[in-house]
């Protein structure tokens, strides 16, 4: 499937248009192929794209003081991924997002993204939508972390995105739970030892 059709059918599973809106909207977005470990937002510069996965794996995170990277977000296929406050507010970005492995974007920049959003008000709609649901997803994240253990976290991440528990380094995942990689192999070894 080509990349805009893929865009095309996550658009349609949101909002109804027309086809001339349809090709409207993608012409919008250009595909860009990404390198493992390339780095496409970086702190102090403002992210000017928001990006939606054709294929491979992308993550944001930061860096404390004494050098931990912290994941702050993950994105698979069909995915959307950016430093937002950034890109919303086109001010510098605090956040690194850089590709996991190989991976294939469609990007948008901010400027082609408001003349989409002043053309059309279904387009409006449609960015309403993926940002509510992407809050939404933020706040649950948010609540677990106060709330559940590492293990119930661990469990509830493999049983909703078994996609990223085959994709994405432990130390990754474990780093977006807000566990250590050695934590993360310890729960996964115990459930191993209870399937078998």
């Amino acid at each position: 499937m080509e990349g805009k059709d893929k865009l095309l059918q996550y658009l349609l599973s949101r909002i109804s248009i027309s086809n001339e809106e349809i090709q409207e909207f993608v012409s919008y977005f250009q595909e860009k192929k990404l390198r493992k470990k390339q780095l496409i937002v970086q702190p102090g510069f403002i992210a000017q794209h928001r990006y939606y996965l054709l294929d491979g794996a992308l993550r944001s995170f930061v860096v404390t003081d004494s050098g931990q990277e912290i994941t702050i977000a993950l994105a698979v296929e069909d995915w959307w991924i950016t430093d937002y406050n950034s890109f919303i507010y086109q001010q510098p970005a605090t956040l690194f997002v850089e590709a996991i492995s190989n991976a294939t974007v469609l990007q948008l920049s901010f400027t082609d993204e408001q003349k989409l959003k002043a053309s059309n008000p279904l387009f409006e709609t449609f960015f309403r939508i993926i940002a509510e649901r992407g809050l939404a997803a933020q706040q649950r994240r948010i609540i677990s972390q106060h709330t559940q253990s590492a293990q119930q976290r661990y469990e509830a991440f493999e049983k909703n995105y078994p996609k990223f528990v085959h994709e994405i380094p432990q130390y990754i995942i474990a780093s977006f739970l807000g566990m250590s990689t050695e934590f993360l192999s310890k729960i996964r070894n115990q459930r191993i030892g209870k399937k078998s």
